[in-house]
């Protein structure tokens, strides 16, 4: 599938996550002091929203147990979640930001 509207840049300002849902799949975007991250919102430790999560730097820390994920790649930085989220593609055109899901 080619990338997927899912946002627009005035819908992410720098610092802000938004959770989307494209093709049934829940899908966390981040706006990282103007870099933009997408990966799976669920968390795979119990469900929780990780685009509800604190974010420092390229990490996120899920909002309630606070396993930590690299926003880049997805890995799983920090119990207690013991595996990966997907981590997918994004790209800007023009105002729109664009999902590779």
């Amino acid at each position: 599938m080619p990338f997927t509207k899912a946002a627009t840049v005035a819908e992410l300002p720098a610092g802000q996550a938004k959770c989307v849902t494209i093709s049934g799949r829940k899908i966390a975007i981040f706006n990282v002091n103007g870099n933009y991250y997408a990966i799976d919102d669920t968390c795979p430790h119990r469900g929780g929203p990780l685009s509800e999560g604190a974010v420092a730097g390229t990490e996120v820390v899920c909002p309630w147990h606070g396993a930590r994920f690299d926003l880049a790649t997805g890995q799983f930085l920090g119990p207690p979640a013991r595996s990966n989220v997907a981590a997918l593609k994004v790209q800007v055109v023009g105002d729109e930001v664009r999902v590779d899901v």
